[in-house]
């Protein structure tokens, strides 16, 4: 059961998305799509506007007309329309739309098309002009018809005049400003894609060099540092920088931890081999006297205090943060502490068949810190007793390097204490 529910898990992960796209497309939908409606929004607005306009023309130049036509008893005179139905072909052929004349019956009397003569019109236009006022209409097909009323005696309406216009000049004015306008928008579409492309590559690229160097700092490797752009100063070069830092103090403290792990191999080693051999020592031996059990043993609690007091300072060092123990200098008698130092180790040098001496020249007394001061000597000379051939005469010479360094150390420490 638990295998299935954790195969249900693994199935429902989330997609991964690209910030740079969804840049890109945050960009298209804010820039872009904006355009696209304004350009609409435009285009639409100068049709209108030339729509308009037209309606008003045609609408006057219906009223010119009827006024023609009133004057003319053109409606009630049937021998005399020649001359008007010519006036009124011509001025269709020359502005290009079509002209009808409507009795008060919405009967087709006159048509510039031939085509509806005789044939009753009941246009929305042509009833309104016949009830109440003249007026001009877009068509759903995108064409316009203008009517206005002929009037008759003692201002009765007796007829309309209705012109059609198809509105193709508009139309192709319209859509030659449209090809145009969209070719512009199509050279801005591509510039803006450019820019946004180049934009987001800015923004996204320092993450993903950040996601880098994180991905390689959680493999162990801190010595990784985030590339911090030195031409501008934004949210993400200090991203940036606070990455360098979180690198800066997990190095910090990997470094503790490895130099921790060192101090403790290296220092309490001398302590533990001394335990080891002293208590094997006891085991081994029979018919070994109290005292010589009493000693051995002080000799044990003895190692056992001054590791102890290393761990100490180990401890002391981590919760620092320093990287140098420090030293906790008093009045040390050196004779004294080498004495110690040779004693704890005698064990170590029997077992291993090397002979130690230790000859004190003259009383040295100096201010130092003792157990330090203690496991740097004891390290040499367990260096010097492990390195050491069984039974050789160059044990001598290890003893003499031991001298020396000894020599060394009092140097150190007075030295230290006259600068101090």
């Amino acid at each position: 059961m638990v295998t299935i529910l954790t195969n249900q898990n693994e199935q429902k992960k989330i997609p991964f998305i690209s910030l740079r796209w969804f840049l890109l497309l945050a960009y298209a939908v804010a820039g872009i799509l904006p355009l696209l409606l304004l350009a609409s929004t435009m285009l639409h607005s100068v049709q209108g506007y030339f729509v308009e306009e037209r309606k008003k023309e045609l609408l006057s130049q219906a009223n010119v007309i009827s006024g023609q036509l009133t004057s003319s008893s053109f409606l009630f005179d049937e021998e005399d329309r020649g001359d008007m139905e010519e006036l009124i072909l011509e001025t269709s052929q020359n502005e290009d739309y079509r002209i009808l004349v409507l009795d008060s019956s919405c009967v087709v009397v006159y048509d510039t098309g031939y085509e509806d003569v005789g044939k009753t019109i009941l246009l929305p236009e042509v009833v309104q002009a016949l009830d109440d006022k003249d007026t001009a209409k877009e068509q759903k097909d995108g064409s316009v018809h203008a009517a206005a009323s002929i009037m008759g005696a003692a201002d009765r309406k007796v007829g309309v005049v209705l012109i059609a216009d198809g509105m193709r000049d508009v139309h192709d004015i319209v859509g030659d400003i449209g090809k145009e306008a969209y070719l512009l928008l199509g050279a801005i579409v591509v510039l803006l894609f450019i820019i946004m492309v180049v934009v987001s590559k800015v923004f996204t690229e320092p993450v993903k060099n950040l996601i880098s160097v994180i991905q390689k700092m959680s493999e162990g490797h801190f010595e990784q540092r985030a590339k911090v752009s030195s031409r501008v100063h934004n949210e993400i070069a200090d991203l940036a920088i606070a990455c360098n830092q979180m690198a800066d103090q997990l190095e910090k403290v990997e470094s503790t931890r490895q130099q921790f792990v060192s101090n403790v191999s290296h220092e309490l080693k001398t302590p533990l081999s001394s335990v080891k051999v002293l208590s094997e020592s006891i085991l081994l031996m029979e018919d070994v006297p109290k005292e010589m059990y009493v000693e051995f043993l002080h000799d044990i609690n003895s190692e056992v205090d001054r590791m102890t007091e290393i761990i100490n300072d180990l401890l002391t060092l981590v919760k620092l943060d320093q990287k140098e123990i420090p030293l906790n200098f008093k009045e040390t008698d050196l004779n004294q502490m080498m004495e110690g130092i040779i004693k704890r180790l005698q064990p170590l040098a029997d077992n291993k068949g090397v002979s130690l001496q230790w000859e004190a020249a003259k009383e040295v007394r100096a201010d130092a810190d003792e157990m330090k001061l203690s496991l740097a000597i004891s390290n040499l000379v367990d260096n010097a007793i492990k390195y050491t051939p069984a039974e050789a005469s160059s044990g001598w010479r290890w003893m003499q390097t031991i001298r020396m360094y000894f020599s060394a150390w009092q140097i150190q420490v007075l030295v230290s204490l006259k600068m101090k």
